[in-house]
């Protein structure tokens, strides 16, 4: 029994399947990093905050994921593992001379070649399964429609893909010399005289390859064979390969240059295989041909790329749509005495008595003589942030009849929460002139959770990475198309097209007190400033109020944008720009570089103040003179995508990498409670200032499962939306939903006397 066992694990060592996969190991390990970063997607550990793997389990065409939907990832995954099986041919076919005398060399090397292909297909399948079923509540033959879609996908693109190579195979050999096809024909007779020791210096040892009709067979002697000869045909197979590749380029440069037509918007996961593919190849062609000094290429391309873009003439970077970019001797100078010169008394001023006016607006529409205040302050967490905040404040609209928006003064936060708010003000503002007949419709919380990873991710592989720059016009300047200008063209259709204006569109509807005045922020990565954008100049909010007050001379740690690019144009500011400005998350998102001297670029919001609380406590601080005399109260309605404080999300090292990336990753998991602490000091100072006048609500995204929370993505799974609208019933915010109500219907609430006079040195 020992001896035929030795001899069953000898043969299948001596595989071509075996021994190409240990060649891959061996021989080539950065071409295993795709399907490692392949494998690690489906599994949810690459990426998955930002929910890559959603790409490829449910992914999405035309709005819908359906049988054609899943074809096309089907497609893209064919074109990957196509690439990965050219490129590894091109490589290692030397290593396998007996190749080069079977009948369609590319076909048997590929069979042999499906060892990790079969794994990643099996996985990728049982993957969707279980995704579908459990996240996406999908029945069993819905789920299978994907599956058929994405097999059909895959097989009719490697028909067409070994369509190809046969009919090159056939055209090769009909180009062939005669003595070459003379000793194809005799090398068929020594398929019996193969032995072990017979395979060439400088190969790999093979006793055993898969035919295309899945048999063993052991490979054919070449040893009377010229070099040449092996090489020359090997050369044919190269080039048609490498045609096969610059096809793939090609779609990917077509797609890109296509992409605002919805039939070239692809699935995400289809565009992403293919640029892995591509990737693959190029990887592969710079070992090929250039072997070692590979590295050294790499280096020098990128050092060319980097002078091509010191001078200007490579300019990758995203601009914000609406401001100026052509005068550039118009710059303004950001240093810090131009940031004082912005923010003088007197310009501080102007704009307090200015908003001044705002709040007596807003008061004269109130039915209270001394109504009561609303703030809101809602933080940032992607799609699942905008969703959580147009939940609450849809249903805390809906039972303190129907005035919330109305008195409501102010909106601040930051990223996706920010998206969600000025969505339910817009509303609000369109029921206010009979465009839209009811806010409360459902398919307008629909909108505002619909999932625009899927064109950030297209654009960012087909339009940003490969394919030469387009442009567009808005506001008569010109700006490059790239995954910052697919996320707001994305969000634009998604919201029916109601928020493409420029800011400066809401200007009198807040001066006049019909809506809320909001106040969008972003982080100036420079210095970790922050540029806080409104409809009009805000300069009041550009230096702490107490207790950093005290110094009078304090640096300005905000920049007023109306003010400050007032000859770029400001007020043209697009609003979906602002709104991606605010929710700009390094890497998915492009920073945005603006038009000063030197040039600075901004990034998310939730960087300096990710709960909006920071802008709300200055604001209160500055005019609480004002509110104290002319309200009865003030309500902060803080929202916020994860509960206070920390203490049911701890960082938690559950293994050894977990462990080894800890210190790395450790400050950007705890960048929120930092802010927390620092608030709190705030909030303390603020709170005795206002004393029982200041009321606090605080609703929070609860997931029904702390393992299982909504992503922090531009997607949300059917299952994670209805966590959301659940969470709505939590007990703590069923809690905060009842005193709201109470308060907001002016039920008794203890409030200390308030001076007639109102100290307006500091206006």
């Amino acid at each position: 029994m020992y001896y035929p066992f030795k001899a069953i694990l000898k043969g299948i060592w001596y595989s071509l399947p075996v021994q190409l996969l240990l060649l891959h190991i061996r021989r080539y390990p950065v071409l295993l990093l795709f399907w490692i970063l392949m494998f690690a997607t489906i599994n949810g550990s690459f990426m998955n905050t930002f929910g890559a793997r959603i790409l490829f389990l449910y992914p999405e065409y035309l709005d819908k994921v359906d049988f054609i939907s899943a074809l096309m990832v089907g497609v893209g995954i064919a074109i990957f593992i196509m690439s990965w099986n050219i490129t590894t041919f091109i490589l290692h076919s030397g290593q396998f001379r007996f190749l080069a005398t079977a009948a369609q060399p590319f076909l048997k090397y590929c069979v042999n070649n499906a060892l990790l292909p079969i794994a990643f297909l099996v996985y990728y399948l049982i993957k969707m399964v279980l995704y579908n079923r459990i996240q996406e509540f999908l029945a069993y033959t819905d789920i299978l429609i994907l599956i058929a879609g994405f097999i059909t996908g895959f097989l009719l693109s490697l028909l067409v893909a070994f369509g190809y190579f046969f009919a090159a195979d056939r055209t090769i050999y009909r180009y062939m010399p005669d003595k070459m096809k003379e000793a194809l024909s005799k090398g068929k007779k020594h398929y019996a005289i193969y032995r072990e020791k017979h395979h060439p210096k400088g190969t790999i040892r093979v006793d055993w390859f898969i035919t295309a009709r899945l048999a063993a067979r052991r490979p054919r002697y070449i040893g009377h064979y010229p070099n040449d000869f092996i090489e020359r045909i090997f050369k044919q197979h190269h080039l048609v390969a490498v045609f096969s590749i610059m096809f793939a380029f090609a779609s990917l440069i077509i797609i890109g240059y296509n992409l605002d037509n919805p039939y070239f918007q692809i699935p995400a996961a289809s565009s992403i295989s293919v640029f892995y593919a591509v990737l693959i190849a190029v990887a592969g062609a710079l070992s090929y041909f250039l072997g070692s000094w590979s590295i050294f290429a790499f280096i020098a391309m990128f050092m060319v790329m980097d002078q091509l873009y010191k001078n200007n003439i490579l300019d990758p970077r995203n601009k914000a749509y609406g401001l100026r970019y052509d005068n550039k001797n118009e710059f303004p100078a950001y240093n810090l005495q131009n940031l004082q010169k912005i923010a003088n008394e007197d310009s501080i001023r102007l704009d307090s008595i200015a908003f001044i006016g705002t709040l007596e607006a807003w008061k004269a529409k109130q039915a209270a003589k001394k109504p009561i205040m609303v703030v809101v302050a809602t933080s940032g967490g992607g799609i699942r942030a905008s969703s959580f905040t147009f939940d609450v404040l849809q249903h805390l609209d809906s039972i303190t009849g129907k005035n919330l928006m109305q008195q409501t003064a102010l909106l601040t936060g930051a990223s996706g929460g920010m998206i969600g708010a000025i969505w339910y003000r817009e509303l609000y503002r369109m029921q206010q002139r009979n465009a839209i007949a009811d806010r409360y419709h459902p398919r307008y919380g629909d909108a505002i959770g619909k999932d625009v990873l899927n064109a950030v991710f297209s654009s960012y592989v087909a339009r940003d990475v490969l394919a030469p720059t387009s442009r567009f016009t808005y506001n008569n300047h010109r700006y490059n198309k790239d995954r910052g200008y697919a996320f707001e063209q994305e969000l634009n259709a998604n919201t029916f097209g109601w928020l493409d204006q420029p800011i400066v569109s809401y200007k009198t509807d807040e001066m006049s007190g019909a809506i809320p005045t909001a106040m969008m922020g972003c982080v100036i990565t420079r210095d970790g400033r922050k540029i806080l954008i409104g409809s009009r100049p805000l300069r009041f909010m550009m230096h702490h109020q107490k207790p950093y007050g005290y110094y009078k001379q304090i640096d300005p740690d905000v920049v007023d944008f109306q003010s400050f690019f007032k000859q770029q144009d400001a007020e043209g500011l697009r609003m979906l720009t602002a709104l991606r400005m605010n929710a700009t998350f390094p890497y998915i998102l492009p920073n945005v570089m603006l038009p000063t001297n030197p040039i600075i670029d901004v990034m998310d919001a939730g960087f300096r103040d990710n709960t909006g609380v920071e802008s709300t406590l200055r604001f209160l601080a500055y005019f609480k003179d004002w509110i104290r005399k002319n309200c009865r109260a003030v309500v902060v309605l803080q929202i916020r995508d994860k509960p206070e404080g920390g203490w049911r999300d701890p960082y938690e090292s559950a293994d050894l990498f977990e462990l080894i990336t800890k210190p790395a990753l450790l400050t950007q998991t705890n960048v929120i409670r930092f802010q927390e602490y620092q608030q709190w000091s705030l909030w303390d100072w603020v709170a005795k200032e206002y004393g029982p006048q200041m009321q606090r609500l605080l609703f929070e995204y609860i997931p029904s499962s702390r393992s299982s929370p909504a992503s922090l993505s531009f997607h949300l799974t059917l299952r994670e939306r209805k966590d959301i609208e659940n969470s709505l019933r939590n007990p703590f915010n069923v809690a905060s939903f009842t005193r709201a109500k109470d308060i907001l219907d002016m039920k008794p609430i203890d409030i200390p006397p308030v001076p007639d006079t109102i100290n307006v040195s500091s206006y």
